[in-house]
């Protein structure tokens, strides 16, 4: 374990500090006032990370659930012959991450404890890895009945609590039509309705042109089909107060993530200042968008804890205190997000 602590790519623990800028300075985590969830954390994805050990380094920062989405279409097969592959591969993430927690309380590295008469007894990280399984935008043209018999067999997985990513995107990196994208969006969005989960929701509009906005597109959407009794995440939310408010107002959560810590992100943090207690989310989208003050590197969910932290300071600024912030996050997920019995 010393070796693996030294290693940069590993735990980067040899001085019990989770994170190091580029230069080797320890960058403090923010001291969490709850249990940290994050609701959205591609563990399928990192180009540098190890996801054992970005388990267990959430499990070291706080994090006592995370919330990871798999896609039927574009992970398959390129990543997993099928869905009981990723499956296998998730449980054998899980198990080493267990193992190295292990180890490092060993060196007396142990993830921090909360008070269980604020908390209830909350189960350790590494028994609260869920999933959500849907297909992104990107690949709405390639929702198949194959496509959807994999996405099947994935929402069937106890370890399963929604429907998602799902939605549509009219940025620069997706050319496909409205029509194919919404017909997409509907398909997966009944699924949620049958099988009674909520929805993780991935919206991006085109900047440089009024008529395709995915936002509005996607609120008609779900005033037409109903929004899942479960409940529906517009994740990774990246607009202002008046983007956010339709969905507000449809009783969508709002996940706030790396993005709002940006220095630019001034409009992020008025939604987030606005956004109700009981709405509110915090994630990571890992390996995508690192949170100041590791900005550039690769995320991943330990990280979540510093967007949680600017998150409460946000909203501190707006008469909520840390405290309430912090325990409005993770009571919002743990009830969004519950497994089913």
């Amino acid at each position: 374990m010393a070796q693996e602590c030294v290693n940069h790519d590993a735990l980067t623990l040899d001085d019990g500090v989770l994170f190091h800028n580029r230069k080797g300075r320890a960058i403090e985590l923010p001291q969490p006032l709850a249990p940290l969830a994050d609701t959205h954390g591609h563990l399928t994805s990192f180009r540098k990370h190890d996801a054992s050990i970005a388990i267990c380094r959430a499990a070291l920062a706080g994090v006592r659930m995370l919330v990871v989405p798999i896609d039927p279409v574009d992970e398959f097969p390129r990543k997993f012959e099928d869905a009981p592959a990723f499956l296998d591969w998730l449980a054998r993430q899980v198990d080493e991450a267990s193992r190295r927690i292990e180890r490092c309380a060993e060196r007396g590295l142990v993830p921090p404890t909360f008070d269980e008469g604020a908390f209830g007894k909350v189960a350790p990280l590494v028994e609260n890895v869920r999933l959500v399984a849907g297909a992104h935008p990107y690949g709405a043209a390639e929702l198949t009945d194959e496509a959807l018999s994999r996405m099947d067999a994935l929402l069937a997985s106890p370890l399963c609590v929604g429907v998602g990513e799902i939605g549509v995107d009219f940025g620069p990196y997706n050319e496909l039509p409205a029509d194919v994208q919404e017909r997409a969006l509907r398909i997966q969005l009944r699924r949620a309705h049958e099988l009674d989960l909520p929805v993780e929701l991935h919206v991006r509009d085109n900047p440089e042109d009024e008529s395709c906005q995915a936002h509005a597109l996607v609120a008609r959407v779900l005033e037409e089909e109903g929004v899942p009794r479960r409940g529906c995440d517009l994740h990774c939310f990246t607009q202002g107060p008046e983007v956010m408010r339709p969905f507000v107002d449809l009783g969508c959560h709002i996940a706030f993530g790396g993005a709002m810590t940006f220095n630019r992100s001034e409009d992020i943090r008025l939604a987030a200042a606005e956004c109700p207690s009981e709405l509110l989310f915090v994630e990571t989208d890992s390996p995508y968008m690192a949170p100041v003050p590791l900005r550039g590197e690769e995320c991943e969910p330990a990280m979540v804890a510093f967007s949680a932290g600017r998150l409460a300071d946000v909203r501190a600024e707006a008469g909520h205190t840390r405290q309430a912030t912090y325990d409005a996050l993770w009571r919002n997920a743990r009830d969004f997000f519950e497994p089913r019995r």
